[in-house]
């Protein structure tokens, strides 16, 4: 029987017409044999004419078969061509026959989803890591080798999603991933590794969900950013290019997006999410998700899945956006979701409405992650984290909704209990049970995955406790009815047939400079003015601009670390020079730009005053002065933690502060020093911010959502025109934030500023005035509640 000729491919993402020089090449029918070889003499690439092209290492023992005069790859060595090896067949057909072939152990090892991993891997906050028993620095690995740590957890544990963070260059990230697929590769039915990231493409690395942060890729605004361009075909656009740039690295899975509906603006996440808007995160849900899922063209292989495509998990469901007094979940002070307006359903709608509704032909996210909270009272009385409770899961996801796509929990949700204030483990409602009660708990509630677990001994005494309740057959099916979910989503990407990536075409695909237009046009159009007096802007280019440096404190980072105090520059002043002449004092410039962070707050819980005898818990502030919680609730709604011998979480009468007031502080100053110059204030905000400590002093205010100092000076002197809506309201003062319930949308009293101008939702203005065009219409149609 002929066999299919076989060359390096011209149309998957992941490799090019480059690897002719780099990697085997091998023509059959007739023209006899010819083969080239890469560095590392291992890798081959088939092009199956009119089918799909193949990718193998050689020395994984994994060999070709030859089928119809095409050929596959023969990933369990038996020398017949099984189902899930035939390219040929459904996605959902071949997971189903590889999961009747697999133990419970290899499945309990699919179900895993990795720590946190950098490339190449320092230890530190996520963990110690060894090469041959050695840190990094200390042995001589390349960065793109694995540690000691992955090569257990993927053999050993049998992982295959795997998480990774910072990555040294996107050559190093394509090389790794070739060892990672190889070493996959040659264990029992060669399960290729899906890789997943979270956001990547951000100016700044901000918390644990932002550090893969990294400027090799293209850079675009944060989520609420994205939103505050009130268009979600940028949001696409968006999806199309990052999806492009994360298969060029080896990613097959976002952990993306946060669709919590932001309603609460006192929520450490804020910036992550699309606001608290129902329509609009909705739109901008279907549309990051349509961006990142779908191929066209030849990238496609199965409908719209295909090599361009990366399964979204959206996330957090069915919402986090409405903790408790605005604290976060990931620690048990936040434990609490809480609904007062009776908005649960709202919450859901990005979701239902948006993630599970796409136009772009894969139909539905691929897979969810639940929140950590527990939604107070909306749960059937389970009175758990959503990833435990079959109400959340099972019911409302699953049977009321439809989904049938994976869910995997958040990170750490099955680990033990450390600590009201404590990092990284998030029981809630559970951390009486053992960490397998736990895996079992979840797997019962209708959880498929569980994040940051490398370790499958809790999934397999989960199985055994299942067994025991359940029987033996009825359990071998709740675990295979997971396993072909997990691995649905790894056949229709592709790594099945070619998991490997062409470093050089990794080189040129992420941050392509086509890419890096697109990011930072949507970073412009990201930029809100809202106030503008006397048309001080744009400012003349060359104007002598005083830009007063940032005193910063010391403080904590998101993981408890301490940062020390420092002092930087406002903005950068060799990027300022190119717009400005920089004048070093007030006296020597024509006008001020004064730049601000929003208000960075406690996190609403201080051990030291539980310790001194109070509950521990503390207002968080969107104000820079200190503020006391005078209108506060009397009985928070939720509470109750096995560490704490109370239930009222109330923080009425306490006191709290901004840490970043030297922010406030040089505005107030720099107007004093230059009383008749114009004062222009940047506005970095991460959060609704009270912006009558300082607005009057101002007679612009430009606000800025994760974007680059040079799409701020495109602004600031005219070169672009702002064009972006606030996403969010402006507080009027904290006793509105304290007033409004965490589950509403819009229901704040917002700041008026000198000129009238009330700082609401959709609310920006251009060099012509206030906006208003087809955003405005469609997305603006609530009442403001303005003072």
């Amino acid at each position: 029987m002929p066999v299919p000729k076989m060359m390096p491919m011209t149309t998957n993402t992941a490799t090019s017409a480059s690897m002719a020089a780099l990697c085997w090449m091998i023509c059959f029918a007739g023209c006899g044999q010819k083969w080239a070889e890469d560095a590392s003499g291992d890798l081959r690439i088939v092009d199956n004419r009119g089918g799909k092209t193949l990718g193998y290492n050689s020395s994984s023992g994994v060999a070709l078969l030859t089928v119809d005069r095409l050929a596959f790859k023969d990933l369990n060595r038996n020398g017949a061509l099984e189902p899930y090896e035939d390219w040929r067949l459904p996605s959902g057909d071949r997971a189903k026959d590889l999961a009747s072939r697999m133990s419970v152990e290899q499945i309990a090892g699919l179900m895993l989803y990795s720590s946190h991993q950098a490339v190449p891997a320092s230890g530190g906050f996520f963990g110690r890591a060894t090469y041959g028993g050695k840190p990094y620095a200390d042995s001589g690995a390349k960065a793109w080798d694995l540690t000691d740590e992955q090569k257990r957890f993927l053999t050993e544990d049998r992982v295959r999603h795997v998480l990774i963070t910072s990555a040294e260059s996107p050559e190093v990230a394509a090389r790794w991933n070739n060892n990672v697929q190889a070493l996959a590769e040659s264990m029992p039915f060669g399960i290729p590794v899906n890789t997943s990231s979270d956001p990547r493409h951000r100016a700044r690395v901000e918390f644990e969900f932002l550090v893969g942060a990294s400027r090799a890729v293209s850079i675009w605004p944060n989520a609420i950013g994205l939103a505050a361009t009130f268009d979600p075909e940028i949001v696409r656009n968006f999806g199309d290019i990052a999806s492009r740039e994360y298969r060029a690295l080896g990613i097959a899975t976002a952990l993306s997006p946060q669709i919590d509906l932001a309603t609460d603006p006192r929520w450490s996440r804020f910036s992550g999410t699309f606001g608290g808007d129902p329509a609009l995160a909705t739109d901008m849900a279907r549309r990051y998700v349509d961006g990142f899922q779908t191929s066209v063209g030849d990238a496609a292989l199965e409908g719209s899945w295909g090599l361009d495509s990366v399964n979204a998990m959206a996330k957090h469901w069915p919402g986090g956006g409405s903790g408790e007094g605005g604290r976060d979940a990931h620690f048990s002070y936040g434990k609490y979701s809480v609904y007062p307006g009776g908005n649960f359903d709202l919450h859901l709608r990005p979701f239902t409405d948006g993630a599970f509704q796409l136009e772009g032909g894969t139909g539905q996210a691929s897979a969810i992650m639940p929140n950590y909270t527990i939604p107070h009272r909306q749960d059937g009385g389970e009175n758990v984290g959503s990833a435990f409770s079959r109400h959340v899961i099972a019911n409302l996801l699953r049977e009321r909704h439809g989904f049938d796509g994976v869910v995997c929990t958040d990170w750490g949700v099955t680990a033990d209990y450390a600590g009201v204030d404590r990092f990284g483990a998030s029981p809630w409602g559970v951390e009486g049970l053992t960490e397998g009660e736990r895996h079992y708990r979840a797997l019962v509630a209708g959880v498929d995955q569980f994040g940051g677990n490398n370790d499958a001994g809790p999934v397999l005494e989960a199985y055994r406790m299942g067994v025991a309740e359940l029987g033996e057959a009825e359990m071998r099916l709740r675990f295979e009815q997971s396993a072909v979910r997990l691995l649905t989503n790894i056949f229709r990407v592709g790594l099945f047939e070619n998991p490997y990536l062409d470093a050089e075409r990794t080189k040129a695909t992420v941050g392509h400079p086509d890419h890096m237009a697109a990011g930072y046009d949507a970073q412009v159009k990201s930029l809100v003015l809202v106030k503008n007096r006397g048309g001080v802007l744009p400012l003349a280019e060359g104007v002598r601009a005083y830009i007063p440096k940032r005193h910063l404190p010391a403080g904590r980072t998101f993981f408890g670390m301490v940062t020390p105090a420092r002092v930087e520059d406002g903005l950068d002043a060799e990027i300022a020079a190119q717009s400005f002449a920089v004048a070093t004092t007030p006296d020597d410039a024509d006008a001020a730009v004064v730049v601000m962070e929003s208000p960075m707050s406690g996190p609403g819980y201080d051990a030291a005053d539980a310790r001194a005898g109070g509950n521990g818990y503390l207002p968080r502030t969107l104000q820079f002065r200190p503020y006391t919680a005078v209108q506060a609730r009397a009985e928070s709604i939720a509470g109750g933690d096995p560490l704490e011998g109370f239930t009222n979480r109330s923080y009425r009468g306490k006191r709290s502060a901004a840490s970043n007031v030297a922010d406030l502080n040089s505005v107030l100053e720099t107007r004093q020093k230059m009383p008749d110059k114009p004062l222009i204030v940047v506005l970095k905000a991460a959060n609704p911010t009270v912006v009558s400590e300082f607005e009057a002093s101002a007679d612009a205010i430009l606000v800025s959502f994760g974007v680059q100092e040079e799409a701020i000076f495109d602004v600031l002197t005219g070169r672009a025109e702002p064009s972006g809506l606030l996403p969010i309201q402006m507080p009027a003062y904290m006793r509105t934030v304290e007033e409004q319930a965490e589950d509403t949308p819009h229901d704040m009293r917002v700041h008026v500023d000198s000129e009238g101008n009330a700082y609401d939702f959709g609310f920006g203005l251009g060099w012509g005035g206030v906006i208003d065009d087809d955003r405005t219409k469609r997305y603006v149609g609530n009442p403001q509640i303005k003072e």
